[in-house]
């Protein structure tokens, strides 16, 4: 039979890890939001940049020289973001999976899974614009 003081420390301890394992998950929640932000400010640039550039040059307004310039600062942009979406997220899956028995169905990670397609999307969209 366990005493007193032994009984205390054992939910102390239980408690802090419980803390401990809070924090970890907010912190990759925080992480994975930092990617969301930082991709999302890369896709839109790289699709905005692309558009302004592509509609410039169809009016006449870019020089000959220029011809693909438009195509691949957008499509690099879009795929940077894109690609640095996907990390972020794998990143987020990796970490979450060491906390066990957290469930992987949290907001930022679906946020980040859909910000994954649509950037695809713009990147397949820049792509058959082309072709």
């Amino acid at each position: 039979m366990k005493d007193q003081s032994t009984q205390h420390s054992d939910e102390l301890a239980e408690s802090r890890t419980s803390l401990a394992k809070m924090r970890t998950l907010m912190a990759l929640d925080r992480s994975l939001m930092a990617w969301i932000r930082t991709s999302l400010a890369m896709i839109s640039f790289g699709f905005a940049i692309y558009e302004l550039l592509y509609g410039l040059q169809q009016d006449g307004g870019a020089r000959a020289h220029v011809e693909y310039s438009p195509v691949v600062v957008g499509l690099f942009l879009t795929g940077l973001g894109t690609a640095a979406m996907v990390a972020g997220t794998l990143e987020y899956w990796q970490g979450l999976r060491e906390l066990r028995p957290v469930s992987i169905w949290r907001t930022s990670f679906i946020t980040a899974l859909i910000m994954s397609i649509a950037g695809s999307f713009v990147f397949m969209n820049i792509v058959i614009q082309q072709l």
